[in-house]
């Protein structure tokens, strides 16, 4: 089923999820939706609260994998960092340059709840840092320089505008 995607302004998008204690089939459920609701809206990761549930559960997808990983947290990050544009399913058609480390280790649980531990760069580095920070409730305005951010919110407002 394909969920709604919160929007920027939703007070949901800046809390904290909080970890998941029960591995059940709501859990497998809700991450099948997200999956289906993020390649539906096109895109490479999503986090639970981009969907209303304050749940430490992401997913994310390549042309060859696809992740769901429950109580995820970055163990390392490498030094080498890089700035990339990114945009986000909760703040369409706006796009920031990020800085972010190349390479993370992530640990997390499966849906069942067993280890998992995931050592990713590149393009999957940053996904999990993006969702990851979503479950901290931390956005890609947050994570940018103020000329940006404050350029974001300029096309934000013209674009809510337009809508009317």
């Amino acid at each position: 089923m394909v969920l709604e995607v919160r929007k920027f302004g939703d007070p949901v998008l800046k809390s904290r999820a909080t970890p998941v204690k029960e591995f059940d089939e709501a859990l497998a459920r809700l991450a099948d939706d997200m999956l289906q609701t993020m390649r539906d809206h096109e895109g490479v990761g999503l986090a639970a609260n981009q969907v209303g549930r304050l749940k430490r559960l992401l997913v994310a997808a390549t042309e060859d994998d696809e992740f769901a990983i429950v109580n995820p947290v970055i163990e390392s990050r490498s030094e080498e960092s890089e700035f990339f544009a990114e945009g986000c399913l909760s703040i369409p058609g706006i796009q920031v340059d990020v800085e972010r480390p190349t390479a993370v280790t992530i640990s997390g649980q499966d849906l069942e709840g067993g280890p998992i531990r995931l050592e990713l760069e590149g393009l999957l580095a940053r996904i999990f840092q993006h969702e990851i920070d979503h479950l901290d409730g931390v956005l890609i305005l947050d994570r940018t320089d103020r000329a940006s951010r404050k350029e974001a919110m300029r096309e934000l407002r013209q674009r809510l505008l337009a809508q009317r």
